[in-house]
C-alpha cells in the first residue's frame, strides 16, 4: 500500500521529509524498513546557521552525498532494492538529456535543491512536455508570483505542483529555480525490483 506525500513539521525539515517523500514514492509501506528511516531522521539536519545553532540551517549537501552512498551499501545488503546517483554544481541542469530527466522518465524520483525565499529541498516525480511534476513539502496555500507555477491538490501520493523547465533551469533565486551552479544538488533514487512494473507506467 502507498501512503499520501507528507508537509515538513517546521521550517527546517525539508530535507528528511523529501527523502522520507520519496522512498514513499517508490516503494509500498510494507516494504520499507524502519532502518531506513531511522538513518534519514539521524542524519539530517545537520547544518547550523551564523549564531552557531544546531539545525537551523536545516540539510546540508555533505548529509545527501553521505546518505547516497548509504543507501547504495544499503541496497547491496538485499534489504530494499534502491539505488541512487548524487550531483553536484555544475552536473545539475535540466534538460531532456540530463540524467535527471531520465531518471524521472524510468519511475525514479530525484530530491533536488532550489529556492523558496532560501534553499529549499523538494521531491521530482515526473517530466511531461516542458514541465516537471514536483511534491513540495512546504504547506502553502496562496498563489505564486509566477502563474505559470501550478498549484496542485488532487494528486496527494505523488506531486502537488507543475513548474516549466524554464523556471527550474533558471539561475536566480526566485521560485523554483535551482539557483546557481555552487546551490545545486539533485539526488536520483530508484526502484531497482525488477518486478517493480510502475517503473515503466505512466503516472496518472
Amino acid at each position: 500500500m502507498k501512503v499520501p506525500l507528507r508537509y515538513q513539521i517546521s521550517e527546517f525539515d525539508c530535507g528528511p521529509t523529501s527523502l522520507l517523500n520519496a522512498i514513499s514514492y517508490l516503494f509500498e509501506q510494507d516494504e520499507i524498513p524502519p532502518d531506513v528511516v531511522r538513518r534519514i531522521m539521524l542524519y539530517c539536519l545537520d547544518g547550523y546557521d551564523s549564531e552557531g545553532y544546531d539545525g537551523r540551517s536545516g540539510t546540508t549537501s555533505h548529509c545527501m552525498r553521505f546518505l547516497s552512498n548509504w543507501f547504495n551499501n544499503y541496497g547491496r545488503t538485499g534489504h530494499l532494492p534502491i539505488r541512487t546517483e548524487f550531483y553536484l554544481g555544475e552536473e545539475v541542469s535540466f534538460s531532456p538529456e540530463h540524467p535527471i530527466c531520465k531518471a524521472l522518465e524510468q519511475g525514479g524520483a530525484v530530491v533536488t535543491r532550489v529556492f523558496l525565499d532560501v534553499p529549499h529541498y523538494v521531491l521530482l516525480t515526473k517530466v511531461e512536455d516542458d514541465k516537471v511534476y514536483l511534491f513540495d513539502p512546504y504547506y502553502w496555500e496562496e498563489p505564486f508570483e509566477d502563474p505559470e507555477i501550478q498549484m496542485v491538490e488532487d494528486h496527494p501520493f505523488s506531486y502537488n505542483r507543475v513548474v516549466p523547465f524554464r523556471i527550474l533551469n533558471d539561475f536566480s533565486e526566485k521560485d523554483y529555480c535551482m539557483g546557481p551552479y555552487n546551490c545545486r544538488e539533485a539526488l536520483l533514487m530508484f526502484n531497482t525490483d525488477p518486478e517493480n512494473a510502475r517503473k515503466y507506467a505512466p503516472m496518472t
